[in-house]
């Protein structure tokens, strides 16, 4: 099985200054899980890394640069889960952690449980050893800034994702050389969300599925509405009935909209290798590497691709 990951940056109105660094992140993470893999490291790895590239890159939502909440506070939501035993990991409402995808993971290896939440999680992490960082160390000056815009304004959380003030989650899904498959999903949720609130990404088949079965996918979007359809598990389950990749995500992000006019995007990769990414927001940074070749993306219908810098 020759090995493919896909990793996407977010699917959401993503302004042009940001335009170059959200493609380049996704290129680097991408380019990062590809050659772990390719040392003979899992899909699990390979989401892992990319992932966590991506969580400390401040130019992302999830980790380094999270969006705050209603009280101007970091809470981060992430999901790992494993195809080939179905085992999955995620935490959700953690404020001091840098990565995670890790602590979910952990969880996923450590506790017969799939999800721990807000101080439960970060009690788990000190009992394992992750260490903790100021809070404030995952927050940025423009993130500060935007935040205080934000609240000047009687806008609801749909209106701000429709926006150039959203701002959204980060995901890799992969399949390696012994044909397992495996996703990670990560967001610090959308800015001016309620204390509390909780997205699709950390839930299981909405944020994240994986399923050596049929394959694996990372969502992104407007998290209410993916939830309301389970997206994740929407999508393999057309693949389960024959579509191909394209158009599996295709189907699905459609339905969303029309059933519960949600915008967003998802990135897929079958058990066979085939792979897709797409989104039916502005914008959504996204990129894949198989056989040596990195494709990327960031508007509609785009898709650049060059040999591998190894």
């Amino acid at each position: 099985m020759k090995p493919v990951i896909v990793v996407h940056g977010g699917a959401w109105a993503i302004p042009d200054d940001m335009a170059k660094a959200s493609v380049d992140g996704v290129k680097s993470a991408a380019t990062a899980g590809f050659l772990a893999m390719k040392r003979g490291g899992s899909a699990l790895d390979a989401v892992e890394l990319a992932v966590r590239a991506l969580e400390d890159n401040p130019t992302f939502d999830a980790g380094h640069g999270a969006v705050l909440n209603a009280n101007g506070e970091v809470e981060l939501d992430s999901i790992i889960m494993d195809g080939r035993t179905l085992a999955a990991g995620a935490v959700s409402s953690v404020k001091n952690i840098a990565n995670p995808v890790s602590l979910a993971h952990t969880v996923m290896e450590k506790t017969d449980h799939i999800m721990l939440t807000d101080i439960g999680a970060n009690m788990f992490a000190e009992s394992v050893g992750i260490p903790t960082v100021p809070t404030d160390a995952l927050v940025t000056e423009c993130e500060r800034t935007e935040w205080e815009k934000a609240k000047n304004y009687a806008v609801g959380v749909k209106e701000l994702f429709n926006s150039q003030w959203g701002h959204d989650t980060v995901g890799a899904v992969a399949v390696d050389c012994s044909g397992n498959v495996a996703c990670a999903t990560s967001t610090g949720g959308i800015r001016n969300k309620m204390v509390g609130r909780v997205g699709d990404s950390p839930i299981i088949g909405s944020g994240g599925y994986a399923d050596n079965l049929s394959g694996a996918v990372s969502c992104t979007g407007h998290g209410e509405s993916i939830l309301k359809v389970t997206l994740a598990r929407l999508i393999l389950f057309h693949v389960e009935q024959g579509k191909g990749a394209p158009e599996a995500v295709e189907v699905s992000l459609r339905y969303m909209g029309d059933r519960v006019q949600g915008g967003g995007g998802a990135i897929l990769v079958s058990r066979t290798g085939e792979w897709a990414a797409k989104f039916t927001t502005e914008r959504m940074a996204w990129a894949a590497v198989e056989r040596e070749v990195l494709w990327y993306g960031l508007n509609p219908k785009e898709e650049f691709k060059e040999t591998l810098r190894q």
